[in-house]
């Protein structure tokens, strides 16, 4: 579903305007409608449909099913807090609640999640659909429900769908929101009734997106196309441990015991982590077939719907928790804020699930933020405990050559049989279509069955002379352990009611998948971390960067980590904990191979050095420090490179100007900056000049192109030798993304001036560039008059929010319907401050451009000594409906970094309380 630009503005009217802009917003709704329905028809229709659709927040209601009331109180926000006397009526009303607010948003989700979006969208989606249902991500979820999830999850799940279906009932679709109505006129599509599969299911498509290094293992394989190992390996530098932190610091694994432990223990022994790729029997480069395949496979996943990122690019986030000894309160304070693609209404759902006694009956007192569709809570706290996640990006995704012998596959020099299926995907508008998926023995579905050529392509692929005949070619199949069933959804409402860190590490080893960072604080005193996930072992020598022969049965999984194996940390003496995606442990303490593609632990290192640097300084931390913390954003590449480029002697007047705008800048980030601009555009034009151009097609923008060398692993030649090709990837997704990553890549070459990296050819208006200072001035020449073509020639007038501005799109018909739809559910811009690699992460693709792909999509800081002295913020608002006050409302304080109360006591609730609906038997 690709993005548009087409938006309104986001700013909220102020008081003496809001019955004057409320009437013109009915008018807008009036108008569209009109076009869409018929003049004479569409405005009494058109006010009608979207007033219908708002939920009842005052009041009662009669909901059958439940065994006493239940109160949902929401505050001026929206933001609902249910009360009720058992589990049942908690989760029951809560499915109710959530279908009021965005039962649209859940309905898109499960469709997504079961291979089903042609249903609602047409034929459009199909190559979409036939992709998921090749996952099939809800048939491992059913086999979850069935099979693996504990009697009182099911219980829970199953009140949940009953509390959706209780609001969908007697309901059509233009009477629960404006985007069914819109449907309505090209397809008669009705919305059917919730399942707990649907809820089980988003688990799978929250793995996909957080699904660790499966992007890296196709880049890697396509750049040798153009690059050599050596190379390809400088452009994945190993991780500077003795520079930034690793997120457990005081443990190690003990090879007597065969586990993880915490303060002094023998080494790690084996020690196989390794950072060379070895699939491919051996290989570190990629045959051109493979090559040509993999390409294929990127544009197949690319296409493939985001759930709560950026299709697995870029995602990041920000966890941290200090320790009581160093706080204003004496008790810890903890924050969050992960990192995810910016989406409307936000993928995070802020509630409170509150027994109004806990016992036995009732369990939960408990307050966060989860995803419409699933009931408890994800991040948040309960009376005794919080938590927080970040994205591990461990690996636990292998992509296989699979060698094709008639109606099977070949392993260990025998052909074994596929496991087939049959698919039938319904499409609006347009005839079924019936797809045969297969699988191999380990349950790996064959991906390059989804694109005609996939298989074809592998006749010209060149592999190790000990690998099976070429024939037909190879074909590529997916390993991942989000398609074993698992216990995951066991662990959310394991979480929600955990007292302590016994029981809190005991919820966590059912979190199978994703694999999340889960930090931890309660109001004993304590903090911790632990790494859960179901994390797959390999046999030695193969450390999953690459494609791997699926033909050797020595490449297939031998295992998965133990729990009590797995890197934790309770109570550290430094008394805080930060995890941002950085390296989970020290290589020389471990001896499995979790990933060879961390982050790189710029923001990790630079959150360690604020609250080290308050420590030094004998400051207590507060949780508007921490807040501020959050709102970090300086810039870590601009301290190794301006220094560099201030000492540059620029002949021209105007770049000149622009270079002057770097002397004094504190390097921040601020929306209003013109250093930060110039700075990023320069940036943005030294990667381009030093790796991008050397890039093979398949990882640059679509539609740049460039004269290259036909075959080379140099960059490009001479232009008399060249031939014109043009980059292949969307915009947010193509390399060099400028991410930290790219930060440790020139740190490596900074002082090696002569480095050939440094080398960019001639062109028609440039010299070429033989070292890092003639690159360097052609990089800031190329930012002065990128900008002055985007911002003006007037350097006043220049500032970093003018590129990097964010547009809040509605995920569907936001992004693909009619531009007066589009108009009429999308909202921005916002000018933002931060940037990539920043704690205040509002990520850009340098090699796209400057708009903000990716952001902090909540911010919360829990307080443990007083938890009703908690702050959180969503990226947009509570609502999913359009023209609802809580549509948007939070996102100018999310911009601003404000926070709002969060409410947690009885107390707390019923003073912020703006309306009350108590829902009856």
């Amino acid at each position: 579903m690709p993005p548009n630009t087409t938006a309104s503005s986001g700013q909220k009217p102020g008081k003496s305007g809001r019955k004057k802009g409320r009437k013109a917003r009915l008018f807008l709704i009036v108008l569209v409608l009109a076009l869409f329905g018929g003049v004479a028809y569409g405005g009494y229709w058109g006010v009608s449909t979207v007033r219908a659709s708002f939920p009842q927040t005052k009041g009662s209601l009669t909901l059958d099913g439940l065994s006493g009331p239940v109160d949902v109180k929401r505050d001026g926000n929206g933001i609902p807090q249910i009360y009720a006397s058992s589990d049942e009526d908690l989760f029951m009303a809560q499915g109710y609640v959530q279908a009021q607010d965005r039962f649209y948003e859940m309905d898109v989700r499960r469709h997504m999640t079961s291979g089903r979006l042609s249903e609602m969208f047409g034929s459009g989606q199909v190559k979409n659909d036939e992709f998921l249902r090749t996952m099939g991500w809800d048939r491992v979820a059913k086999e979850e429900y069935d099979k693996k999830l504990s009697a009182s999850t099911k219980k829970y799940l199953q009140a949940y769908a009953k509390g959706v279906n209780a609001y969908l009932k007697g309901k059509d679709g233009k009477d629960i929101s404006l985007e069914y109505a819109a449907l309505g006129f090209t397809n008669d599509y009705k919305p059917q009734e919730w399942t707990p599969v649907d809820s089980v299911a988003w688990l799978k498509a929250m793995a996909w997106d957080l699904r660790g290094n499966m992007q890296e293992e196709i880049d890697r394989s396509l750049m040798t196309s153009r690059l050599g190992p050596k190379q390809i390996a400088d452009l994945y530098p190993e991780y500077p441990y003795s520079r930034n932190k690793t997120i457990t610091q005081e443990g190690r694994y003990d090879s007597v015991t065969g586990s993880y432990v915490q303060g002094a223990g023998t080494t790690a022994g084996s020690g196989t982590q390794s950072t060379t790729g070895t699939g491919l029997a051996g290989n570190t480069t990629a045959p051109n077939g493979l090559q040509s395949q993999l390409s294929k496979l990127y544009n197949v996943l690319d296409n493939v719907p985001t759930a709560v990122g950026v299709n697995g690019n870029g995602i990041g986030s920000n966890s941290w928790v200090v320790a009581g000894k160093y706080t204003i309160t004496g008790k810890p304070l903890l924050a969050n804020d992960p990192h995810l693609s910016a989406s409307l209404p936000s993928v995070w759902y802020q509630m409170g699930l509150h027994c109004t006694s806990v016992s036995s009956k009732c369990q939960y007192d408990v307050s966060g933020y989860t995803f419409a569709g699933m009931p408890g809570v994800v991040i948040g706290h309960n009376q005794d405990i919080a938590w927080g996640m970040t994205n591990s990006g461990v690996d636990v995704t292998d992509l296989y050559l699979e060698k094709i012998t008639g109606e099977g596959y070949e392993y260990d020099g025998k052909v074994l049989p596929f496991t087939t299926r049959k698919e039938t995907i319904k499409v609006a508008g347009g005839a079924s279509k019936t797809i045969v998926v297969r699988e191999t023995k380990d349950g790996m579905p064959l991906l390059s069955d989804r694109d005609d050529e996939l298989v074809k392509v592998g006749k010209k692929a060149t592999v190790d002379s000990g690998a099976p005949d070429r024939g037909d070619g190879y074909a590529i199949a997916l390993r991942w352990t989000a398609l074993d069933p698992g216990n995951s959804m066991d662990a959310v409402f394991q979480l929600d009611k955990a007292s302590n860190w016994s029981e809190f590490r005991k919820a966590s080893a059912s979190f199978d998948v994703p694999s999340q960072n889960l930090i931890y604080a309660d109001t004993n005193n304590h903090i911790g971390y632990q790494l859960p996930g179901k994390i797959p072992t390999r046999s030695k020598g193969d450390d999953g960067s690459l494609p791997s022969p699926g033909w050797d049965s020595k490449y297939t999984w031998t295992g998965y980590i133990k729990q009590s194996e797995l890197p934790y940390e309770y109570d550290p003496k430094r008394g805080y904990i930060v995890t941002a995606n950085q390296a989970v442990v020290d290589q020389d303490k471990y001896p499995y191979t979790l990933t060879t593609d961390w982050g790189y632990g710029t923001r990790s290192q630079r959150i360690t050095d604020l609250i080290e640097s308050k420590k030094k300084g004998g400051g207590k931390i507060s949780t508007d420090d921490m807040r501020q913390m959050q709102l970090d954003d300086s810039s870590e590449i601009a301290k190794l490179i301006v220094p560099k480029l201030l000492k540059i002697d620029v002949a021209d007047k105007n770049v000149r100007d622009a270079q002057k705008l770097l002397e004094g800048w504190d390097y921040t980030q601020d929306a209003d900056s013109a250093a930060a601009a110039y700075f990023n555009a320069t940036w943005r034009n030294i990667l381009k000049l030093a790796f991008g151009n050397k890039l093979p097609k398949e990882l640059r923008v679509k539609g740049q192109c460039l004269n290259v060398a036909p075959v080379d692993t140099t960059g490009p030649a001479d232009e008399n030798q060249t031939v014109r090709e043009c980059g292949q990837r969307e915009a947010d997704q193509a390399q060099p993304d400028g991410g930290d990553r790219w930060f440790e890549v020139v740190r490596k070459i900074i002082d090696d001036p002569n480095n050939d990296w440094w080398k960019a050819p001639k062109t028609r208006l440039d010299k070429a560039a033989d070292n890092r200072d003639e690159l360097f001035a052609r990089a800031m020449k190329d930012a002065r008059w990128e900008l002055t073509a985007k911002l003006g020639k007037d350097m006043d007038t220049w500032s970093w929010g003018r590129l990097h501005r964010l547009f809040l799109k509605n995920q569907t018909l936001g992004t693909e319907g009619p531009g007066v739809l589009q108009y009429m559910l999308n909202r921005g811009p916002w000018k933002l401050s931060g940037g990539e690699a920043t704690v205040n992460a509002t990520g850009w693709n340098a090699a796209g451009g400057y708009g903000v792909v990716w952001v902090p999509s909540m911010r919360m800081v829990v307080n443990l000594d007083d938890f009703d002295k908690s702050k959180w913020i969503n990226l947009s608002g509570a609502s999913g409906h359009a023209y609802s006050a809580h549509y948007t409302d939070q996102t100018d304080k999310w911009a601003k970094g404000e926070l709002l109360p969060w409410s947690f006591s009885d107390k707390a609730v019923d003073k912020s309380t703006s309306d009350t609906l108590v829902l009856k038997p």
